[in-house]
C-alpha cells in the first residue's frame, strides 16, 4: 500500500473516531447543563463526518449497493464471530464488568445487523422492491428493530421510551 493510501485510511479512522467522541462530548455537556457547548461539538462532529466521507470516497471503498451489503454482513459476522468473542474474553478475564457489558451488548447487536443487512441484500439480489419499513434503534445497546419498537429491549431490556425512530 502507497503513503497516501495508508494515510486516506489513517485519516478516514482518526476523522470516524473524531465524529463518535464529539458525540459523546456533546451528551455530557447537555447533561451538564451546557447546550451551547453540545451544539459546538456536534457541529465539529458533523464536520469530522464530511471529512470522513471526503476521504472514503477517494479511497473508492464505497461499491455498487450490492457490494456494500455484502461488505456490511462480513464486517458484522466477523465481528460477532471473531472480534468481540475474543473482546469478551479478554475483559472477563481483567473482571472489566462494564466493558464486559458493552462487549456482549455489541456483540449482540452485531448479529441483528448481519441478519438485517442478508435479508436487504437477498430482496436485492432477488430484484423485489426491498419491503418499506420504519427502523428504530435503542439509545442505550443499539438494538436495531424494524416497524416498531418493542415494550421492552430483547437486549437490554430497556422501555420502548429508549429507542428512537431513524429518519
Amino acid at each position: 500500500m502507497d503513503k497516501t493510501s495508508e494515510n486516506l485510511k489513517g485519516a478516514f479512522a482518526g476523522e470516524s473516531q473524531a465524529n463518535r467522541r464529539y458525540l459523546a462530548f456533546a451528551h455530557k455537556a447537555e447533561e451538564e447543563g451546557f447546550p451551547q457547548v453540545a451544539k459546538l461539538f456536534k457541529a465539529a462532529a458533523e464536520a469530522e463526518t464530511v471529512h470522513a466521507l471526503n476521504h472514503i470516497m477517494v479511497m473508492g471503498v464505497t461499491k455498487s449497493t450490492a457490494e456494500n451489503l455484502e461488505d456490511a454482513v462480513a464486517g458484522e459476522t466477523f465481528e460477532y464471530k471473531h472480534m468481540y468473542p475474543d473482546y469478551l474474553k479478554a475483559a472477563k478475564k481483567e473482571k472489566k464488568t462494564q466493558a464486559v457489558w458493552s462487549f456482549n451488548v455489541a456483540d449482540q447487536v452485531e448479529r441483528v445487523h448481519a441478519f438485517l443487512f442478508k435479508k436487504a441484500s437477498k430482496a436485492l439480489k432477488s430484484g423485489k422492491e426491498f419491503a418499506k419499513a420504519d427502523y428504530y434503534v435503542c439509545s442505550v445497546c443499539g438494538n436495531t428493530v424494524e416497524d416498531d419498537a418493542p415494550d421492552r429491549c430483547p437486549v437490554c431490556a430497556s422501555p420502548k421510551e429508549k429507542y428512537f425512530k431513524v429518519s
